[in-house]
């Protein structure tokens, strides 16, 4: 493993905490030794722009630090590639973190685990979904939630987070049942009413909601969550219940697990690790083993 490896940062995620976390996290690799560049970016298609880059230099690790944002544009740069992947997590959601078990918001214990995975050549294989060109770690969202983020995105105010809170009390009261066709691997077409549909690869998005409990990153499958056509009362029962993936159990929650899941449904988007990947119909497929990322011994597996 060269002792070379990059720094790949976001200044912005968590209202700043990129661009803090940055200074501990590279202080901390070069004290094991290792020759750390920075890279930054304009704007989304130039940070990905350097980090193909740095990928295609040789670099002997890309090292997001940031939140998923930035997590899912490394992911593009290092998928399919043998350069391994590190995560310094210090956004607000760090759902593909939380996924691998890894440290959240400590951006000088992840990089130290990072060295220790570098030097012990600690590279965990994981699966990734893909629509398309582009790669996803966690979940591709459609339906009612995928709704609130394209609402939630036309509103200038208020700033934050609390202008999805505001964008899903709106949809709440639009709330009405989507009509789906979904097919699992190739074989049969089913036409079903349903408030959302979510394909996961790993098991959280929106900062810790369990939506896709039971995926596992290695098990070469998707795992596909289906909430059934509900009313406002039922949703709102069974949300809170996300948190803990205990909404699973619940009668108009199905789970289906697959190799590719194609999505179709009128007006409806795709967003998969927070970013929007256009309208229905996708196709998502799981690639097994698509990327390494550097890890620390025994953490989580999901």
């Amino acid at each position: 493993m060269t002792s070379e490896i990059t720094l790949f940062v976001n200044p912005t995620a968590g209202r700043g905490r990129g661009a803090r976390a940055a200074q501990p996290a590279a202080r901390t690799l070069r004290n094991a030794g290792f020759s750390v560049r920075t890279i930054l970016g304009e704007d989304s298609p130039d940070a990905l722009r350097r980090a193909r880059e740095a990928v295609g230099a040789g670099t002997g690790a890309l090292i997001a630090v940031g939140g998923d944002g930035l997590m899912s544009l490394a992911l593009q740069a290092v998928a399919g590639t043998p350069t391994p992947l590190g995560v310094i997590a210090v956004g607000t959601g760090n759902d593909f973190a939380r996924s691998l078990g890894l440290p959240l918001r400590d951006p000088a214990r992840a990089a130290g685990l990072i060295a220790a995975a570098l030097r012990g050549g600690t590279v965990r294989r994981i699966d990734l979904g893909r629509v398309g060109e582009t790669w996803f770690g966690t979940i591709l969202a459609s339906g009612f939630d995928s709704r609130v983020n394209d609402r939630g995105n036309r509103m200038r105010l208020p700033v934050g987070r609390f202008r999805y809170d505001l964008a899903m009390l709106a949809e709440l009261a639009a709330l009405r049942p989507i009509p789906y066709r979904i097919t699992l691997d190739g074989g049969r077409t089913r036409e079903i009413e349903a408030t959302l549909v979510a394909v996961g690869n790993g098991g959280s998005y929106g900062g810790g909601m369990r939506m896709c409990a039971g995926a596992e990153l290695d098990d070469g499958l998707l795992d596909v969550t289906v909430v059934a056509e509900c009313d406002r009362k039922t949703l709102l029962r069974v949300f809170p219940r996300v948190y803990r993936g205990t909404h699973l159990s619940h009668p108009r929650v199905s789970v289906h697990r697959a190799r590719s899941v194609e999505l179709a449904a009128p007006g409806i988007s795709g967003y998969a690790d927070g970013e929007r990947l256009g309208p229905l119909p996708l196709t998502a497929e799981c690639v097994p083993g698509a990327v390494g990322v550097l890890t620390a011994p025994g953490a989580a597996r999901g």
